[in-house]
């Protein structure tokens, strides 16, 4: 098994990582200092809504109900097994291509930021809101933006046919 990993990987990862654990973290803590107490605060004609929400689930807080021992195990000590391996994985693994590399480093910052929360906060800061009257997201931060974006920069993959890959 080959471990060894290239410096520009190592830049990239990190960089991308860094950068969007700082994005979510200064967002959070703007949102604290801005929102809280605030209410509702709409933009283009409400498509966009700021409204500050302290999450102690995960996605659209899912396991918010659950005993403080299932939500640890579940939401603070399995994702930080998960981001070092897949932190691990995206180091060290020769068989990916930049956007896959580019790919994991976006989820790992939006994961580890929103890990980082958990651990520290117990929970985590939401605040954003897109949609239509009838058609609207869940509230989400930064960082799970960054897990979407991972999430997109995947899907080409997918699709790609075995002769390509």
């Amino acid at each position: 098994m080959n471990f060894t990993v290239d410096g520009k990987r190592i830049a990239l990862v990190l960089g991308v990582v860094i950068a969007n654990i700082v994005l979510d973290q200064v967002t959070k803590s703007m949102a604290r200092e801005q929102l809280m107490g605030a209410g509702q605060i709409s933009y283009l004609g409400d498509f966009f809504r700021l409204s500050f929400v302290e999450n102690r689930g995960a996605f659209l807080s899912l396991g918010a109900d659950m005993s403080e021992q299932l939500r640890y195990w579940g939401l603070k000590v399995l994702p930080v097994l998960l981001l070092i391996g897949l932190l691990g994985y995206t180091l060290f693994s020769p068989n990916l291509t930049k956007l896959q590399i580019l790919a994991f480093a976006f989820i790992l910052g939006g994961g580890i930021s929103n890990v980082y929360d958990r651990l520290l906060y117990n929970q985590v800061v939401d605040f954003m809101n897109m949609g239509f009257p009838n058609l609207r997201t869940g509230i989400f931060n930064f960082a799970d933006v960054s897990i979407m974006v991972g999430l997109g920069l995947m899907l080409p993959e997918l699709f790609r046919r075995p002769s390509e890959k």
